[in-house]
């Protein structure tokens, strides 16, 4: 019996591992390719589908899960996308918005399943990953006014993500496997 229940736990783990590692790299692939750069300051911003999608995973797969696909997926688009100095900021502004995201969605036993819970989730989320962003680079510019031309673009960024992440949510919520 004992011996059933290891064998369980090694195959969720491993069904967790392989769910968490296919997040990562589906926000990583919606964020190389499914992006534009903002012609608004040298740091402009890069609106990218990638916020979806991170919205997307912790909604439907919790804080833990969500906090780890944005933060790696986004990270490594930074690593290999020739933004390796943004990497750092980016892996502590989209973990902490994948757990404020999948931590409000999953409040009180609901697993995503609330629309309300959701789109105040993602809302949220959003100042938190101004303020990290905006903190991190008020340190590589050094000023508190040069980071003030990103934000319109994370705005747009963020406001594009919920716009297209709830639908989403809702339909694969009525995939079986979500049930």
């Amino acid at each position: 019996m004992e011996n059933t229940q290891s064998h369980l736990k090694s195959r969720q783990k491993t069904l967790d591992l392989i769910i968490t590692s296919m997040l990562i790299a589906l926000v990583f692939v919606s964020t190389v390719f499914l992006n534009i750069r903002l012609p608004i300051a040298a740091n402009g911003g890069l609106v990218h589908l990638g916020t979806a999608m991170l919205f997307i995973a912790s909604i439907l797969f919790g804080p833990k899960k969500g906090a780890l696909a944005g933060a790696i997926g986004m990270g490594l688009f930074d690593m290999i996308g020739g933004w390796l100095i943004w990497a750092p900021i980016t892996i502590v502004a989209r973990g902490l918005q994948g757990y404020i995201v999948g931590r409000i969605a999953w409040l009180n036993g609901h697993r995503g399943d609330s629309i309300a819970l959701n789109v105040t989730a993602t809302i949220i989320s959003i100042p938190f990953m101004i303020a990290v962003y905006y903190i991190g680079e008020s340190i590589l510019y050094g000023n508190w006014f040069t980071p003030l031309a990103s934000i319109p673009g994370d705005l747009v960024q963020n406001v594009l993500g919920v716009i297209i992440a709830i639908p989403i949510c809702v339909a694969l919520k009525k995939v079986a496997y979500f049930k």
